[in-house]
């Protein structure tokens, strides 16, 4: 089953873009929930696609891309085999290249974009409030890969996701041989102006002009 999915501009492909922004919701949101950082991260000729995970959450009208509760594996391997033939199939729908892609995740979504996201050659990956559901064996199969730079983001009272696990993500990651950027804000399980600010400069440096 392919993924529903929200565009902003609606129209696609979009021969203005310059680049894409594909932004990966969190547990029990859904595809319409990141849209609404378009105009707060504020980057010109940038197309962005909201993908929405496959599972029914108990929320009136949320998704998640595995049961958090439950542990599910299987639910897991679903939505990474379904999200990842997504942005294989991607730049036919959008006209662009994934090395002028950028993949964005929150909380949840922030798990799929650096489990799903590292073995694509994608501009940059950008985990906001994420984790690192890989185990350190798989990832050292990735080792000798040439893995797109990294933006993490995090809030230091974060109580859903605890800031440990953005140090831990960003120490293996780099210990693999990733370029990571790294933040951490005086904040909650949220995204902030000032996230948004930082992700808007780390796309600036990384894009790939046409």
């Amino acid at each position: 089953m392919p993924l529903n999915y929200r565009a902003l501009p609606a129209t696609l492909p979009n021969p203005n873009a310059q680049g894409a922004i594909v932004a990966l919701h969190g547990w029990g949101a859904n595809c319409d929930d990141l849209i609404s950082l378009a105009p707060m991260v504020g980057i010109p000729n940038y197309q962005w696609i909201c993908p929405e995970a496959p599972f029914n959450h108990p929320m009136p009208n949320g998704k998640m891309w595995y049961d958090l509760q439950s542990l599910d594996t299987e639910g897991l391997a679903k939505s990474c085999e379904l999200l990842s033939q997504f942005l294989e199939n991607l730049p036919s729908l959008t006209g662009i290249p994934l090395e002028r892609t950028f993949l964005l995740g929150f909380s949840q979504g922030g798990a799929m974009t650096l489990d799903v996201g590292l073995v694509f050659p994608f501009a940059g990956l950008i985990a906001l409030s994420g984790y690192l559901h890989i185990a350190e064996e798989e990832l050292q199969d990735l080792a000798n890969e040439a893995f797109p730079p990294i933006l993490i983001a995090h809030g230091t009272q974060d109580p859903v996701v605890p800031i440990g696990a953005a140090r831990s993500a960003r120490q293996l990651l780099e210990s693999l041989g990733a370029t990571v950027e790294y933040e951490e804000y005086e904040m909650l399980h949220e995204i902030r102006p000032e996230t948004c600010d930082r992700i808007r400069e780390f796309i600036l440096a990384h894009q790939v002009s046409k």
